[in-house]
């Protein structure tokens, strides 16, 4: 999609686990990022056919309508429910915004691309797969390298640190706003604002 294309309608998907015993993990940013979209527009989610929970609105008047989807499934299957929700919707890839946590971005950066590869991150290589096309948006939400010696699989989930969670509410309010401002204004200049760090 060009940045200059009108698109008024998006599926944002937030990725992570089901259920209260992953809800705080390092894993679920991507879904912390949703709620914090959905008190936003001042939806609340609602269980759908599509085996996904689902809010929807806009931001103002003139805004793209977007569609909040938390996958109900595990994150290595996230990407059933994203295909069903792109089929109901009747939605191309180019409309899909996929929110999800990134090993390789330092903690409290949020990074944006355009298709490429999964990176290791089983949620995204599944949902490539499932839509047959690796041609979506990603927010990188940025949870930095586990320490020392423990596994990645270890790391993500396991829950924010104190420390972390200190901040952690000004990087999903970073991460909601990079998701506004792709929706609303393409992407190069909302790369332009999240991949220039301040001095």
């Amino acid at each position: 999609m060009d940045d200059s294309q009108d698109v008024s309608q998006w599926l944002v998907v937030g990725l992570g686990n089901p259920g209260p015993d992953y809800a705080r993990n390092r894993h679920n940013v991507g879904q912390m990022v949703l709620a914090e979209l959905a008190d936003r527009l001042g939806a609340s989610f609602k269980s759908q056919k599509t085996n996904a929970m689902v809010a929807e609105g806009r931001t103002g008047a003139e805004r793209p309508r977007l569609i909040l989807a938390k996958p109900n499934s595990f994150m290595n299957l996230s990407g059933g429910p994203v295909a069903s929700l792109m089929r109901f919707y009747k939605l191309e890839p180019s409309q899909l915004i996929v929110v999800h946590d990134e090993l390789d971005i330092p903690f409290d950066r949020v990074r944006l691309k355009l298709g490429g590869g999964h990176g290791g991150h089983n949620g995204i290589r599944d949902i490539a797969s499932a839509i047959g096309s690796p041609d979506f948006y990603r927010i990188r939400v940025g949870i930095g390298r586990p320490p020392g010696r423990q596994p990645a699989a270890d790391f993500v989930l396991r829950d924010f640190t104190s420390t972390e969670r200190q901040v952690l509410p000004s990087l999903l309010a970073d991460a909601a706003d990079a998701v506004e401002q792709l929706a609303r204004d393409g992407l190069t200049p909302t790369q332009l604002r999240f991949h220039t760090d301040p001095a």
